[in-house]
């Protein structure tokens, strides 16, 4: 009777689950057990047929709504956008700083915000693979060092296999690292696997990691994971961050500033 009862409601169920994730993005198999009263056994059938019928994609533990996946836009768009909440992030991390420092400048948008605060830091040495981040400071500045690797142009990055060569030689103090997508489940993700591949090559030789990120990347998803959250040592993000989501990031260990 269970059964037949559960195959009579389907249809009603799926709707009312595509319209709980079409709010919260990303959502575990227990929490919409939940909110529509079944079974967690039931939530994962109908989260395998949604993803069959590619309405959803499972992740470990629940799953991401497809309309919450994003997609990268072009870098110039990407550097207008929470321009303002961007460069306080930018402020907020030049404190991180400190003379003699060897750090990494990842390839976002908000990580060049802080290359161009760097100009007067002679006193420290910058890694980076972002063609922007190396522009900015080349004519004055930070001792600079650009790894090598595949061009890519959507990001102005050096990415991929190839970026192994100069990293593995290098010690890293601190890696500032920029985000497409921010959740608990899924970590950082990002669009393309070369450049996922170098961000966390960087997060496992840097001793200390920061992200920075405006509020919007939270709770979205893209394509390939990028880093996990246990990596992370602060992330640095507007005050637009959701209480519980920092409350939950401390938990793990990670320190939350708000700029």
């Amino acid at each position: 009777m269970e059964l037949i009862e559960q195959k009579e409601l389907a249809p009603q169920r799926h709707e009312r689950l595509l319209q709980i994730m079409s709010k919260e993005h990303v959502v575990r198999v227990e929490e919409l057990a939940r909110q529509l009263r079944v079974s967690s056994a039931t939530v994962r059938r109908d989260l395998d047929e949604l993803e069959d019928l590619g309405e959803i994609r499972r992740v470990h533990g629940g799953a991401v709504g497809i309309g919450s996946r994003l997609e990268e836009p072009l870098f110039d768009d990407k550097t207008s956008l929470a321009a303002k909440e961007k460069q306080r992030i930018a402020r907020a991390a030049l404190k991180f700083i400190e003379p003699n420092d060897t750090v990494y400048l990842d390839g976002g948008s908000t990580v060049l915000e802080l290359a161009r605060l760097l100009k007067d830091r002679s006193n420290i040495t910058v890694v980076t693979n972002s063609i922007r981040a190396a522009i900015e400071l080349a004519a004055r500045g930070p001792r600079l060092i650009l790894i090598g690797g595949e061009l890519r142009r959507l990001s102005q990055t050096l990415v991929g296999a190839l970026t192994r060569l100069t990293l593995d030689g290098l010690h890293l103090d601190k890696a500032f690292m920029g985000t497409i997508g921010l959740t608990l489940e899924e970590g950082l993700t990002t669009t393309d696997p070369s450049e996922a591949y170098t961000k966390e090559l960087v997060m496992k030789h840097a001793r200390e990691v920061y992200l920075l990120a405006d509020h919007s990347k939270v709770g979205k998803v893209s394509f390939t994971q990028a880093g996990q959250l246990k990596r992370l040592r602060v992330l640095i993000m507007d005050d637009g961050i959701d209480r519980k989501f920092a409350q939950r990031l401390r938990k793990l260990g990670v320190d939350v500033v708000r700029a």
